[in-house]
């Protein structure tokens, strides 16, 4: 399937739906890890902490991505790479 170039304007990333559920991950890994922990279930407690050590990365990614604002995209009218040969 050829992509038309209208992908750059019509694209939109959900990331402040994307940031409160990094946010709510947040704190279940948190609690995750921290009950484990306390509990002596130290394999459970590695994985939240794992878990919580994506999460927060994950978070920092989407903010990173909100606090740039948009971003230049080209038009409909210019290509997002060069056509397949053969293509007109």
């Amino acid at each position: 399937m050829m992509r038309t170039g209208s992908e750059p304007t019509t694209a939109r990333s959900a990331l402040r739906a994307r940031f409160w559920l990094s946010l709510w991950g947040l704190v279940w890994a948190l609690f995750g890890t921290v009950a484990f922990t306390l509990a002596g279930r130290t394999g459970w407690a590695i994985a939240c902490g794992a878990l919580l050590l994506v999460v927060t990365i994950d978070l920092v990614i989407v903010l990173r991505h909100i606090r740039q604002g948009p971003h230049y995209q080209p038009g409909p009218d210019i290509p997002p790479y060069r056509p397949p040969e053969g293509h007109p």
